[in-house]
């Protein structure tokens, strides 16, 4: 098993299920236990209110709930973007994950937040989830392609073309499939 921790995965036109169709998942962890990812490109309608509220300010556009993946679509997850120069401060309700992201406890303060060097939030409904050797076995077997995150990546403001966007930034032939028609049969 390689880890794909940190990285995108990139559904292949041949990925017809779907919770996956043309979908980009961010993959938080990956190690033998299994994996678990959040789909970047699945906005609902579902604005901020209510609970999330508090939230708008430090929203990134379009400022809705996104479909994190079909596992415990009752579940609430956001992450939050650094500034260009900033490193996560120890800050009530930030856990660093990768370079410039973190997990966001919405239960905490939106200004502690903010004061942690976090200037945008995206929350999702559900997340993406994989047992042990799943992912792998979808990998190989050329579901998904693997790519490097960038990290704008999961604050997209045009969550539609992301898809197309991550594959048209790629080197050699991945890049092509970026203007693939959704039903490659009728091509």
């Amino acid at each position: 098993m390689t880890s794909v921790r940190h990285r995108l995965l990139v559904a292949t036109p041949e990925l017809t299920d779907p919770n996956f169709f043309r979908s980009v998942v961010l993959v938080v962890e990956h190690n033998a236990d299994g994996a678990f990812g959040l789909v970047l490109n699945r906005p609902t309608r579902a604005h901020f209110d209510g609970p999330l509220g508090g939230w708008v300010e430090l929203a990134a556009h379009p400022v809705v709930v996104f479909i994190g993946g079909p596992v415990q679509p009752e579940a609430v997850i956001a992450v939050g973007g650094l500034g260009p120069e900033d490193v996560a401060r120890d800050a009530e309700g930030i856990t660093p994950i990768a370079d410039g992201l973190v997990a966001v406890d919405l239960g905490a303060d939106p200004a502690l937040v903010r004061a942690g060097g976090v200037t945008r939030v995206r929350v999702f409904a559900g997340y993406a989830g994989w047992g042990p050797g799943q992912l792998d076995g979808e990998i190989e077997a050329g579901g998904w392609f693997v790519v490097d995150a960038e990290a704008d990546d999961p604050f997209d403001p045009d969550p539609a073309h992301l898809w197309a966007r991550v594959l048209g930034r790629q080197p050699g032939r991945v890049r092509i499939f970026a203007h693939c028609p959704p039903d490659p049969s009728v091509n």
